[in-house]
């Protein structure tokens, strides 16, 4: 039986993951089926005229496409949800809608580094500029705004380097100016950060991450609210965005575990990272849930939780002991992405414009997966003594 938004809103949030999207399932099955299609049929000339029927091509969704699309706009409390192909299409489409010749976008330096790219390439390109902000600048931000501002974006934490933005702050300044706040909510996942509770205008994910889970999906997702999503929509549906059944129905998937996940991931990151803490290798974890972090105030002020990715930076070391303690590591692979079920392993190089970024030795960013922490840290504590073997 469908569910409304007021019984699903009225739950626990480990409630809410299972019952967010069900509207569309069929024939008793608890899960929608897979619509796999482009064309749909209309029963008559008129109907095909006005478009008057739930589905009208395969391009503009399909039952398993709107299930998911609910259940994320319901779990994090928007208006409307769309579906994008990836992480970086969501965040690039957005700002496209919202953007035009003349305009000036505030972007937060510690933003994801294909972001970073898009700004610094295709958006000169379309007559907007940029001007990238310390994430830690919180109500400062109204110093920056310039008449022909339209939107500011943040990112919270920074996915490389963790730093937590006052965002109810930003957002405070952004609307007395008039301009829109954006949020790449990928760590949080829209269930640890409340994005629109907090002064947001849309809320951006990469479903890859810990919608997904399984590391088999690539997807984004954009939550609006109700004044901006029609401007956005008809960007969305202008570029011919679109996610295929299969994959709305593996993120589905991914959705109804998120919970217990997340909850898993945050309880080994933790684990993990005080160990880490203490290593005489390590010169700093970068971890808003450990005490000490310098965003950690924040992070207990405005997050019900922490995601499975932080950075740490080693004590100055050679490029030779960092290879000997990451080559080696058996439960940690070394890739990108993060929010699947495997820990991972990657240094890190941030950019920076705006700010300064000096770490005393290499970065590392480990995403901490559902393994035994136990083991994981047995797997480190191995590379430890490689690296000192190598310095």
């Amino acid at each position: 039986m469908a569910k409304s938004k007021s019984d699903i809103l009225s739950k626990k949030p480990a409630t809410r993951f299972v019952l967010a999207g069900q509207g569309h399932t069929a024939n008793g099955f608890v899960n929608p089926p897979v619509y796999r299609g482009s064309t749909v049929l209309f029963p008559d000339l008129a109907t095909l005229a006005t478009g008057n029927q739930p589905y009208t091509y395969g391009t503009h969704g399909t039952p398993t496409v709107r299930a998911l699309e609910e259940a994320v706009a319901r779990l994090e409390g928007g208006y409307r949800t769309r579906l994008f192909c990836s992480g970086l299409a969501a965040v690039t489409v957005p700002l496209l809608a919202f953007l035009k010749q003349g305009d000036h976008v505030l972007m937060v330096d510690s933003v994801y580094g294909p972001n970073r790219r898009f700004c610094d390439t295709l958006l000169p390109n379309y007559g907007v500029s940029v001007s990238y902000y310390d994430p830690l600048i919180g109500a400062g931000i109204a110093d920056l705004i310039r008449p022909n501002t339209r939107v500011v974006f943040t990112e919270s934490p920074g996915s490389h380097t963790m730093e937590v933005q006052d965002i109810p702050a930003i957002a405070e300044a952004a609307h007395k100016a008039g301009a829109l706040v954006m949020i790449d909510n990928t760590w949080g996942a829209g269930h640890y950060f409340n994005a629109f509770a907090h002064g947001c205008d849309l809320s951006i994910q990469a479903a890859t991450k810990y919608i997904g889970g399984h590391s088999d999906v690539l997807m984004g997702t954009v939550t609006c609210t109700a004044a901006c999503f029609q401007q956005f929509d008809t960007t969305y549906e202008i570029l011919g965005q679109c996610v295929s059944g299969d994959e709305a129905a593996l993120a589905l998937r991914g959705l109804r575990t998120m919970d217990v996940r997340m909850e898993r991931h945050m309880k080994n990151a933790i684990t993990v990272a005080e160990w880490l803490k203490a290593r005489p290798e390590v010169a700093r974890v970068l971890y808003p849930a450990l005490a000490g972090d310098p965003g950690h105030e924040l992070w207990k002020r405005d997050f019900s939780g922490a995601a499975g990715l932080f950075t740490i930076i080693l004590k100055p070391v050679t490029q030779k002991a960092v290879a000997a303690l990451v080559d080696g590591l058996e439960l940690f692979g070394i890739g990108y992405s993060w929010g699947g079920y495997e820990s991972l392993v990657v240094p890190t190089h941030p950019v920076r414009t705006a700010t300064r970024w000096q770490p005393e030795g290499p970065a590392l960013r480990l995403q901490i997966g559902l393994e035994d922490p136990a083991d994981l840290i047995a797997d480190l504590a191995a590379g430890f003594k490689r690296l000192q073997a190598s310095a």
